[in-house]
């Protein structure tokens, strides 16, 4: 949280304080460091059930085809790569992300696999979204919203430039509602950084990540965020006991 009391304003970095303007560019040093393996690393850190969350994540969008979907924090492009089919060649998916090598690893992958007919690309900031207002059906934030320095600004900004009906999906870590599981997922994410080590050969970067998901709001606290930026109808899903959620929020018609 920022400490608006400090001559010098402070936000977390994982479990370190450091001065607000500064945590952009370390986040973005994390994400640089892991681009290339990012997708590798997911699976080793989920078991692969990551691949099951994003699927109910996408259900839940409700996506259909002429839709606007903006993909942000989008990086290596998983959802974007799902979306596009479903908006088809009448709707538009951006793929929009502030680390501009998670975006290349994105932009790569969609051109590969031929899909990018539907899909653009930008490089932008949540927390100043440069799109008009009223301009996406849906905007979806997978494993990126801890990253944000100003949370808050990015949830009124992501509501700004939704239509009226549109909704917010927020994919998460956050915290685990059985204790038992809970020691047994903080014992697990013990060896994140180990296997960072190994397959990326950066363990600090995964000592990071591990220390954010701890930092992040819970289920709660960012169901009340979302209201206070104007979404409507708030309410979350718990995904494996909590170990993830999906917030959704809706503009007001």
């Amino acid at each position: 949280m920022i400490d608006s009391s400090d001559s010098e304003q402070t936000t977390d970095f994982g479990y370190e304080q450091v001065p607000l303007a500064e945590k952009e560019q370390r986040v973005g040093q994390v994400f640089k460091s892991v681009a290339a393996r990012y997708d590798i690393m997911n699976d080793v850190m989920s078991l692969g059930s990551h691949r099951l969350i994003k699927r109910f994540t996408i259900e839940l969008s409700a996506l259909r085809k002429g839709h606007k979907v903006l993909d942000l924090a989008g990086g290596t492009g998983d959802f974007s790569l799902r979306f596009s089919p479903i908006v088809g060649e009448q709707g538009q998916v951006v793929l929009a992300d502030i680390n501009q090598a998670m975006l290349q690893v994105g932009r790569d992958r969609i051109i590969d696999k031929g899909l990018s007919g539907n899909v653009n690309f930008a490089q932008v900031n949540a927390e100043h979204l440069p799109f008009a207002d009223d301009t996406f059906d849906c905007v979806c934030i997978a494993y990126g919203l801890r990253n944000v320095t100003n949370k808050d600004a990015a949830l009124a900004s992501m509501q700004r430039v939704l239509k009226p009906g549109g909704r917010v999906l927020v994919l998460e870590f956050s915290k685990p509602t059985n204790d038992l599981l809970g020691k047994a997922y903080d014992a697990f994410s013990k060896l994140w950084p180990v296997a960072g080590k190994l397959i990326t050969g950066d363990a600090d970067s995964y000592r990071y990540l591990v220390e954010s998901i701890r930092m992040h709001p819970d289920q709660d606290t960012l169901l009340q965020m979302m209201e206070s930026a104007g979404l409507v109808n708030c309410k979350y899903h718990n995904v494996m006991s909590g170990i993830c959620a999906i917030h959704i929020g809706f503009k007001a018609s």
